[in-house]
């Protein structure tokens, strides 16, 4: 069997999973989410704890069994407590607020850029140099994070731009003078 796919799966309290065929409905304190899980995975909820089973011992079915704990994992890992990034901004005059529904990010460029903030995520900005991303969908909360570094990537000579928290940017020597 799967490693990763062979451990059941903690319910903490306050979490409702209900399975309807392949749709797995999971609800918790944070919020609410839905999976759909391929045909020939099983899933069973049994004494506060989640099992995911696998038909066959075929490729395919043992790559699936574990991604799908994983991500059944994930869903109930998030509706309890949220997932979160955190982006640092480096650069003189480089800073972010939120403005209602938009991230407005001054990144030296000669115009604002706003991001519009999708449905299910929060953005915060204790600082104006920290962006912090939260959400109960793990995915989701990584794309919204990677987009808004996407912008302006650190470069390696000043380290300028937005990177992850704990991120180390490889600086490089500058042009050597004759």
């Amino acid at each position: 069997m799967s490693r990763v796919g062979k451990r059941l799966i903690p319910v903490p309290q306050g979490v409702k999973i209900q399975i309807a065929g392949t749709r797995i409905h999971v609800e918790g304190p944070k919020g609410k989410m839905d999976l759909e899980i391929h045909p020939r995975m099983k899933v069973v909820v049994a004494d506060g704890h989640v099992a995911v089973t696998r038909p066959t011992n075929n490729n395919q079915d043992r790559s699936l069994h574990g991604l799908t704990r994983t991500l059944l994992a994930n869903i109930i890992t998030g509706v309890t407590q949220e997932f979160s990034k955190t982006l640092e901004i480096e650069g003189i005059g480089f800073k972010a607020q939120v403005q209602g529904k938009k991230l407005q990010l001054l990144l030296g460029f000669s115009h604002p850029i706003d991001y519009s903030i999708p449905e299910g995520v929060k953005i915060e900005t204790p600082k104006p140099t920290t962006v912090v991303v939260k959400g109960v969908d793990k995915v989701l909360v990584g794309q919204v994070a990677a987009n808004i570094r996407k912008f302006f990537e650190p470069e390696p000579y000043k380290g300028k731009g937005v990177r992850y928290a704990n991120e180390q940017v490889r600086r490089k020597a500058g042009k050597a003078a004759a």
